[in-house]
C-alpha cells in the first residue's frame, strides 16, 4: 500500500483520507487550523459550541451520506420531510410528498401553498416541466438561471418566493450569478427524481463532532496533524518531491491537495483559477430569555433572512443568509438589529423577548460562485504532476460547490490515487437519477 499525504482538513480532504485509509493506504493529513471540517465546522464561543453556519443536506446528497456512514455518524443526522414556508405575519405553508409517485409527489401540497396564487403555481409547474424537458439543453452553463426564468415567463413573485428562495439557499448565490445548469440539477435531483430526495437532514450535534469520530481509529492508517499549515510544495521532474508543513519536511508516494483555490498561488502549481470568485454566507446566532419559536426549522419569505433553525428549545435560534453580499460590509450591530427586526415580522414572541447574547459569523469565502461559463474551467482531480491530485468543492465534481460537491471531489481524488497505484477502486456513488 502507498503513503499518501493530504493537504487540508475540510470535507474534501477528509473524504479523500477516509476512502484511502479504508482501502489500506497510509494517510497523513495536514490542517492549518486546530480543528477539522473547514468551512463546515464548529468551535467554542464563550460557553457555547456553535457551528459557523447551519449546514444541511438532502437525501439526494448520496456521497455526503456515504461519508457520514464511513465515519459512523449517519445516525446523528435528523431528517425532516416537510418544507415550511412562513410569510411576514406568520402565515405558514407546508410542502411535503404525497401519495403520487415522482415527479408528481408534491402535487397535492404544492397547490395548497398559500404564498403563491393559482396562476403563479401554474407558472411554476410549467417551469418544472420545462426543467425535465430541457435537462440536456446545451447552453445551460452559459446562461444564468435568472435569464432562463425570464425566458420561460415566470412571474416576478413566483421567482422571488419560490425559485429564488430554494435556489439561493441550496447554491448560496443569486440567480443572476448562477449558471442555469446548477439550478437545474437542484430541482432535477432534489425535487423531481424520487419521492424522498428532497428530505432535509440537519446534524443533531455540532458539526465538529461529526469529524472527531472514533471512526478514524477504526478506519486505521489515517493520522491527523492539526495546526500544521503547508508552507511549501517542492516539485522535481514533473512530480512532487516533498512538502513542508508544521515546520518539517514530509515525503510520500502520492499527494492530494485539498486546499481552497485562493490558497494555491504561493505553491506555483500552474493551476488556472482565473475568474474564480466566492459567494458569502452569514450565520446569525441569537439567544433569548424565552422561547421565540416552537418548530425545528423554516424558510422565511420576503426578507433578508432566509432560514431559521431552532437550536435549543426555541430560545437559541440560528438564522442563515446565503449569498449575503449586502451584509458583508454591514457592522455587526446593524446585522443583529436587522435580524431582530425581521424576526419580529414573523414571530411576535421574538419582538417581546429579551436578547441575551448574539454572535455573527460572516463566511466571506463560503463557496465558489457558480457563474456561467465557469464549469469547464474547474480542474479535474488529475494534474500535470504524476503524483499530485486535486480535491475541493471548487474542482470539477459535476456538482455546485456545496458539501456534496466537496465529498465527491475527495472521492474522485482517492480514485485517481488508486488508479496511480495500479489497484483501481471506485468510491464515488452515482447520483440518484
Amino acid at each position: 500500500m502507498a503513503e499518501v499525504i493530504v493537504l487540508g482538513g475540510g470535507l474534501a480532504g477528509l473524504a479523500a483520507a477516509a476512502a484511502l485509509g479504508e482501502s489500506g493506504h497510509r494517510v497523513t493529513l495536514f490542517e492549518a487550523r486546530p480543528f477539522l471540517g473547514g468551512r463546515a465546522t464548529s468551535y467554542e464561543s464563550g460557553t457555547e459550541t456553535i457551528d459557523n453556519c447551519q449546514h444541511i443536506l438532502l437525501r439526494c446528497c448520496v456521497n455526503l451520506i456515504d461519508f457520514y456512514r464511513r465515519l459512523g455518524v449517519a445516525d446523528r443526522i435528523r431528517w425532516y420531510d416537510e418544507f415550511v414556508f412562513i410569510e411576514p405575519g406568520g402565515h405558514r405553508s407546508v410542502m411535503r410528498a404525497g401519495r403520487l409517485p415522482a415527479p408528481a409527489h408534491f402535487t397535492g401540497s404544492f397547490f395548497s401553498l398559500k404564498f403563491l396564487n393559482f396562476s403563479e403555481k401554474l407558472a411554476v409547474m410549467r417551469g418544472l416541466a420545462a426543467i425535465r424537458r430541457e435537462a440536456r439543453r446545451g447552453d445551460l452553463d452559459q446562461i444564468t438561471m435568472a435569464q432562463w426564468l425570464r425566458e420561460h415567463r415566470q412571474p416576478p413573485r413566483a421567482i422571488e418566493r419560490f425559485w429564488r428562495q430554494i435556489l439561493v439557499s441550496a447554491i448560496s448565490e443569486e440567480l443572476d450569478r448562477t449558471a442555469a445548469a446548477h439550478a437545474f440539477q437542484v430541482f432535477r435531483l432534489a425535487f423531481l427524481a424520487t419521492r424522498d430526495a428532497y428530505e432535509m437532514g440537519i446534524p443533531s450535534v455540532p458539526l465538529g463532532e461529526l469529524y472527531a469520530s472514533e471512526a478514524w481509529r477504526k478506519i486505521g492508517g489515517v493520522e491527523m496533524r492539526l495546526r500544521a499549515p503547508v508552507g511549501r510544495i517542492a516539485i522535481e521532474d514533473g512530480a512532487v518531491r516533498s512538502i513542508h508543513a508544521g515546520g518539517e519536511e514530509h515525503r510520500a508516494d502520492y499527494y492530494v491537495c485539498a486546499l481552497p483555490f485562493e490558497k494555491l498561488a504561493p505553491f506555483n502549481l500552474e493551476i488556472d483559477v482565473a475568474g474564480f470568485t466566492h459567494a458569502p454566507i452569514t450565520g446569525i446566532h441569537l439567544w433569548f430569555d424565552r422561547p421565540v419559536i416552537d418548530f425545528p426549522q423554516a424558510t422565511l419569505l420576503d426578507r433578508t433572512i432566509q432560514w431559521i433553525f431552532n437550536k435549543h428549545q426555541g430560545r437559541y435560534v440560528q438564522l442563515v443568509v446565503s449569498a449575503s453580499h449586502s451584509l458583508i460590509e454591514m457592522p455587526r450591530s446593524d446585522v443583529i438589529a436587522l435580524a431582530l427586526a425581521e424576526l419580529a415580522d414573523f414571530f411576535p414572541a421574538a419582538g417581546e423577548a429579551k436578547l441575551e447574547k448574539a454572535h455573527v459569523v460572516k463566511e466571506v469565502r463560503a463557496v465558489l460562485s457558480p457563474q456561467p461559463g465557469l464549469e469547464k474551467k474547474r480542474p479535474p482531480a488529475r494534474t500535470q504532476y504524476r503524483n499530485l491530485f486535486l480535491a475541493g468543492d471548487w474542482t470539477r465534481t459535476g456538482w455546485p460547490a456545496i458539501m456534496e460537491g466537496a465529498v465527491r471531489s475527495g472521492y474522485l481524488a482517492a480514485e485517481a490515487v488508486s488508479d496511480a497505484t495500479g489497484s483501481p477502486k471506485k468510491f464515488l456513488r452515482p447520483d440518484i437519477a
